[in-house]
């Protein structure tokens, strides 16, 4: 499997984007995949929008995925040349005076964009070693080929179950993360902050924030725009920095959320809609459930 997956990376990109186009037939029209939920949270997000302007974002999200998808495999193989030109960093000295004045950053980003190429540009344009939380793969193969190839320029994956342990064992050092963080904290135990965020409440990992706080780092938020197909503009805005005394970790979170959801609202195609951001409902509280019960009675 990896020397399969190997291969895809040395296809040329104009047969890749063949390929996008028949994989985005099939999910779309033919399997339907994910369809339902994908209609239905673009609906929930955008109520003031016409059916058809609807059905044509959520129609665009799945080209854009299948893109998305065939770019990361062409990317893996990509010299950093080639990616610095088709993911054009706007203001980069942000990060560089971070790293010149030895102050640890957070990078904050999205299921926005192309987020694989993201990470691969960022190492190829920073040239540091940038520390990323994942979630391993289950098939060792696929994983194994995935951590190789996201690490090609000074990227380290760290696995989520082992971060507080790196994190800890770091402690004092400068260092520069880099964190998806629009996923859903899903299992019961993640802590999480519950929002308002494109008409619905949503939660947060509040991961980010304590982060920041602990390793004393300016937090940057990632804004990534697709230019046209195959090219992408990256801007980089502090959303948070030292001192932390007065600052809370869902604050942190919070202006990542409204960032985000501008960005969203700018262009919604070129969000993962498919991730399924609302499949966890925020818990009703017990003194709520109770009045809804005498109400009843």
């Amino acid at each position: 499997m990896r020397v399969l997956l190997k291969l895809l990376t040395r296809v040329p990109l104009p047969v890749l984007y063949a390929c996008a186009s028949l994989m985005y037939l099939v999910a779309f029209y033919v399997m339907r995949w994910r369809r339902h939920d994908a209609e239905r949270d673009v609906a929930n997000a955008f109520p003031e929008m016409s059916a058809a302007v609807r059905a044509e974002i959520v129609r665009r999200s799945y080209r854009n995925l299948a893109d998305t998808l065939v770019e990361a495999f062409w990317g893996f193989g990509a010299s950093g040349a080639a990616l610095k030109r088709r993911v054009v960093m706007e203001n980069p000295e942000v990060v560089q005076k971070c790293v010149d004045a030895g102050q640890s950053v957070v990078l904050l980003a999205a299921h926005y964009g192309n987020w694989e190429w993201l990470l691969l540009a960022a190492g190829a344009h920073f040239g540091i070693e940038i520390d990323v939380v994942y979630q391993p793969q289950r098939v060792a193969a696929v994983d194994e080929f995935l951590r190789e190839a996201r690490s090609r320029f000074g990227s380290k994956l760290i696995p989520r179950k082992e971060f507080v342990y790196v994190l800890l064992s770091r402690a004092g050092q400068v260092c520069t993360y880099a964190l998806i963080a629009d996923q859903t904290p899903k299992h019961k135990n993640d802590p999480r902050h519950w929002t308002q965020f494109l008409n619905q409440e949503t939660a947060f990992f509040i991961g980010a924030g304590k982060i920041a706080k602990f390793i004393d780092a300016k937090v940057l938020y990632v804004k990534m725009r697709r230019v046209r197909r195959g090219f992408y503009a990256v801007a980089l805005s502090v959303i948070a920095e030292p001192p932390y005394e007065e600052v809370e970790d869902v604050q942190i979170v919070e202006r990542f959320a409204r960032n985000l959801e501008r960005d969203i609202r700018e262009s919604p195609a070129d969000w993962l809609w498919l991730q399924k951001k609302w499949k966890i409902k925020r818990p009703v509280a017990r003194d709520s459930r109770d009045a809804h019960r005498a109400a009843a009675q």
